[in-house]
Parts: structure tokens; sequence; C-alpha cells
């Protein structure tokens, strides 16, 4: 079911009472509202950007380059106008509808920050990378074994059932490689290594002990079962064009699968065009009772009430709602006792590359646009402090591929032609994913005198880089090229590109979760430590960032809080 907007409704608890209330319908809003639908609760999903229905809503999904007025590429009116967007390297002109506008959506950037943003339903979910990793115990521990934030009040094996619900909803592609700090999960065929990447793969083995090369784990079917059949969804067609949205429903999305999931129940009621201003707290009642909603086609404010409310706007979103959620009990927002909402935002570090050339393997080649790279688990301070320079570590991720031909003398014609058909030489690309350490300082608060076309606060951001951060990259800069170098790569070049935070789009924390309400605001099961019937289960929610790619992880917790919140619905603890 839909509801389109306000207009039509009168602002009543009788007709706008549900059972539950997810905000946001992304990767984590998705899952939630899936488990609640699942488990008989009426539930309202409220979506602040416009609709987007699975298939309808790709109009570039099978377009040629040919086909767009400047063959893919963005004019640059757009750039100067969105030098934010502009950034992220999925936006290009088949995938603009897809993102946030600049000017449309403003925030305060008090240190420079690129907040890339999908508001529609499905959020980010159908625009991200789709790689899927793991936390090992490792991960979880970190924080109690080195003393940077606080500890997580769960464990690996807290999270291993609820990973593996997910993954077999979902479809994950790996290998089942038998690492301790990338466990394995339920996975579907893997993709393949090249022949120059397993060529490095061998060679990282031979020269490294603690270091090793997997094939990258991503949500895309490479093998359907019938669940995922059951979804309406096909195999991945190895096309690269996933982030136009992918018909197939070849990779996961909330449009693709868990929404109409959810949708099949008859439980779901999906609002999109829904900004919400608040979270209600009823004082006599001691919990939330809804939210407040203004509807962006007509302005209308709205309130809807539930029993249980699940916050899953994505990170920095989630902590404006909750910012902005104050009451006589809270003036400082929902659940901000302690003064930490908001704090302790952390990210993943990506400033660091390395490119280079590999003679050799002229023979070689592969077959269609993998979604997918090589990967190598984190390798330092894994379970103790060994780096003199820095806290934590860094995932490596590199891939090997061949460019076209380029002929010596002709420049045109025949001969020229001929030539683009031809590959040639082989090209590694390496990056750094790097765990950021949380800090204090590191956080996003209210602006007092700007406010967004909604009326409500713009949301500032204060998120910067450490030391810690910069040597991080140093010595991936090191080890990258040391490893490329065994390989016998050549021409190998480092570089930092510098970017700010926030174009990882992996922003995490602000309202993390904790074993005591004095220094964290949720406790073990995602829920607000002083307002029992408020979860939130995305990126906000974590105690650290890991080096791994964050969303399994995100999808886990939902799905872990949502039937933990059924149980407490029936046990009238909420």
């Amino acid at each position: 079911m839909y509801i389109n907007g306000p207009g039509k409704e009168h602002n009543n608890q009788s007709q706008h009472r549900y059972d539950a209330i997810v905000i946001g319908s992304g990767i984590s809003g998705g899952w939630a509202a899936k488990e609640l639908c699942e488990k008989g609760l009426r539930t309202l999903v409220l979506e602040r950007g416009r609709d987007v229905r699975h298939i309808t809503d790709y109009p570039t999904a099978t377009s040629n380059p040919w086909d767009f007025p400047h063959r893919n590429r963005m004019p640059l009116a757009f750039d100067e106008a969105n030098p934010i967007a502009t950034k992220c390297y999925a936006l290009d002109e088949a995938t603009q509808q897809f993102f946030v506008k600049d000017a449309e959506h403003p925030y305060v950037q008090e240190k420079p920050f690129d907040w890339i943003r999908g508001y529609q339903v499905g959020g980010k979910s159908l625009i991200w990378a789709r790689q899927t990793q793991r936390w090992s115990r490792f991960d979880f521990e970190a924080n109690a074994r080195d003393g940077a934030a606080v500890d997580w009040p769960i464990r690996y094996n807290d999270l291993a059932p609820w990973y593996s619900h997910v993954e077999k909803f979902v479809g994950i592609s790996g290998n089942k490689d038998g690492l301790e700090t990338l466990p394995d999960g339920e996975f579907l065929k893997p993709w393949e290594l090249n022949c120059l990447e397993k060529h490095i793969q061998k060679s990282v083995a031979a020269n490294y002990k603690n270091r090793h090369v997997i094939i990258g784990r991503c949500a895309h079917l490479t093998d359907p079962q019938p669940i995922h059949y059951a979804q309406g969804r096909a195999g991945c067609q190895a096309r690269h064009l996933c982030y136009r949205g992918c018909p197939y429903g070849g990779y996961f999305s909330s449009n693709s699968s868990t929404l109409p999931w959810a949708a099949k129940t008859g439980k779901l009621t999906l609002r999109p065009n829904s900004v919400v201003h608040s979270i209600i707290y009823d004082e006599k009642a001691g919990k939330a009772s809804g939210v407040r909603v203004i509807d962006t086609v007509t302005n209308k404010a709205t309130e809807y009430f539930a029993r249980v409310i699940f916050v899953n706007a994505a990170c920095l979103n989630s902590n404006l709602i909750l910012l902005n959620s104050t009451s006589r009990r809270f003036p400082n927002g929902l659940g901000n006792d302690n003064g930490l909402l908001g704090r302790y935002v952390a990210f993943h570090n990506y400033r660091g590359s390395l490119n280079a050339s590999y003679e050799g393997f002229e023979d070689g080649y592969y077959y269609g646009r993998r979604p997918t790279t090589a990967f190598m688990p984190n390798f330092r301070n894994v379970d103790k402090q060994e780096m003199p320079d820095f806290q934590r570590g860094y995932m490596v991720a590199f891939s090997a591929g061949r460019g076209t031909g380029q002929p010596t003398t002709a420049t045109f014609g025949a001969d020229f032609k001929e030539s683009l058909t031809q590959p040639g030489p082989w090209h590694v690309y390496m990056m750094m994913q790097g765990e950021t350490v949380p800090r204090y300082e590191n956080h996003v608060r209210l602006s007092t005198d700007q406010k967004d076309p909604w009326g409500i606060p713009q949301l500032v951001t204060s998120v910067g880089y450490t030391d810690n951060d910069v040597n991080m990259m140093k010595d991936f800069l090191t080890q990258g090229a040391e490893m490329l170098d065994k390989a016998g790569c050549k021409n190998i070049r480092p570089s930092d590109d510098k970017r700010n935070p926030g174009l990882d789009i992996h922003e995490m924390g602000g309202v993390r979760m904790g074993r005591d309400p004095k220094t964290s605001l949720l406790n073990a099961h995602n829920q607000l430590h002083l307002c029992k019937n408020v979860f939130v289960t995305d990126g906000a929610s974590m105690t650290s960032t890991g080096s791994q790619n964050p969303s399994i992880t995100f999808m886990a917790l939902a799905a872990r809080a949502a039937n933990f919140a059924v149980g407490e619905l029936k046990r009238k603890n909420l």
C-alpha cells in the first residue's frame, strides 16, 4: 500500500496508527520493514525522497552510451552546480536521478565533508558498491583491546546467525577462504580472479605469512536459489550498469528484494515524499509515541503513531532526527542525557591508492564486467597493537585489467579502428579502506540559525582526519608498493588524493551502541537506553568502523533488532 501525501487524510491518531514505524527505506530500513511485516506488525515505512519502483523506475537501465545527450558524461554546468555530488564515482548521466543535488538539501560544513546522498525509495541501496564482508571477532573486540572509544556490547557470535540469515536472503557471491580475520558466510558461486590477479595472489602468499588475497564477496546472484526466484530476481549479467538500477534484480536492493517481500505480507504501508521532522516523546508514558512528518510536495505536517519506531534514515540523517527530537524530558535530543548524541562520528579512509603496469600475460584476458575485485583482509594491529604510529588497520582492494591497444602511427582510419579492438597492456589499481578511530571531536550537530526548505535545522558536519589516518595511509602506500614490486609490477605510482571525509560514503556513529548509558546511546539490541521503544539500526549505531564494507553488518543488526523488538512487544515490555 502506498500513501502519496497527507492532503486527503485527517490528522488523527486512529487513522495514523501502526504497530511499527520505520524511518528510511534503504538497506537497513528495508530489512527492518521485512522482518517486522513478516512477524505480523502493521508497518509504516517513511521515505523522505520520491517513489522509485523496481524495474518501472530505472529509465536508463538498458540505454546505450550513444543514447545519452552527453555520451553519459555530465555537462560542465552540472559539475559546477554540484561540486559535492559530482565527486561520487557512481554519478553520471545515466544515474544522476538517484543522487541528491547539492543545492536542494543544504548542510553546513564546519570542516570539509562530502555528504553523498540518495533520497528515494530504496535510498543508496540502488547505488551502493555491493561489497559485503562480515566483521570478525577482532573487530568487535578492538575497542576493549586498545582502549579507543567504548567496548561493543556484542561480539561476533551474537551477530553470526543474523549474518547467515541476511546472506541467504540477499544472495552473496564469495569463496570460503577459512580466514579468522574475515569469517566465511553463506555464499553463492564466487567470481574469479583473472590471470594477473592470481599471479599477484601467489606472490603475496609466497612473500608474506599473514596476508591473504581473496576474490571479493558481493551481493550479486551468481547462482540464484529458490528464495531469490521467489523474490522475482534473476542472475547477475556482469554488465556493470548496476548504479542505474538492475531490472534483473541481479544485485540486492531494497527495491528488488526486502520492500516487495514486506509488501506481500499485506502489512506494509510505504509513504514516500515524507521528511521526518522529529520523534514524538510521550512524557507520561515515558516512551516515544510517534513521528512528525512534513510532506515534501504539499509542505503539510502530519503525525503518525506506533508502538515501536526504527530509525534507519542513514547515519547522519538519523543523528539529525534524534537531535531534533526535543522535549521537556530530552531538551538536547532524544535519549541524549550524556550529551554524546552526534559524537564519535567515524568513516573509512580511502585516501591512498597506487597504479602500476605489468609486462606479460599478453595472451590472457577475462570475461564480462565483474562486480567485485581482489581483496586482502586487514593485516595490521589485528589482535594486538604492533604498529608504533597508528591504531587499527586497513583492507586492501585491487584489480588488474587491460585497456585498448594504441597504434604507434595511425591516428584515424581502418588501422586505427582495428587497433582499438585489440587489448592493450595490463595495468593494476590498488586502494586502501582504512578504519578511522572514533573521536569525540568528530561530530555533527544542529545549526542554530540555518534551516532546510522544510524548516528543519540544517546539519553541521565537523569531521576530519587525524595523524593516525595519515600515518595509516603512508603505511599502506609503502606496503602496497612493496607487494606490487615483489609481484613484478612496473611504474608503481602511489597517490594521496586528499579527499574529504564523507566521499567514502561509509559514515558511522553518533548514536553508538555500548554497555553503559553514561557513555553510549544504544544497548546491545540497538535500543535507546533511555527510550526503549526506539531502535537505531543503521550506520549511526556503530561503535567503531572496522575496515570492512559495513552494509551487511547494518542489515544483520537491523534483522536482529527487529526480531528482538517483536519479542518485546509480545512480552509487553514495549
